[in-house]
């Protein structure tokens, strides 16, 4: 059950990521890989910097979608390059 909930929040993170950097979309799947991916980011770098947003859903998905803002501009930077 914890795997569902991993992937919706992915699912969640990654959209919410696209949308907030214009033309980061990357389709259903590829929002969840961005999501989870985000997700493993955020969570690490909170996590090393001390910080938190208290558990639950909700912190689960901001910092998943920080994560995945991350991971889109650095993507993004390595395309150009």
């Amino acid at each position: 059950m914890e795997l569902i909930w991993f992937i919706l929040v992915g699912l969640i993170a990654g959209w919410l990521a696209g949308m907030i950097v214009k033309g980061g979309s990357y389709g259903v799947i590829g929002d969840i890989v961005v999501g989870i991916l985000g997700a493993l980011l955020g969570g690490f770098l909170f996590g090393s910097l001390g910080g938190s947003l208290g558990g639950g859903l909700l912190g689960s998905i901001v910092v998943a979608t920080l994560g995945a803002i991350i991971l889109i501009v650095i993507l993004r930077l390595i395309r150009r390059a």
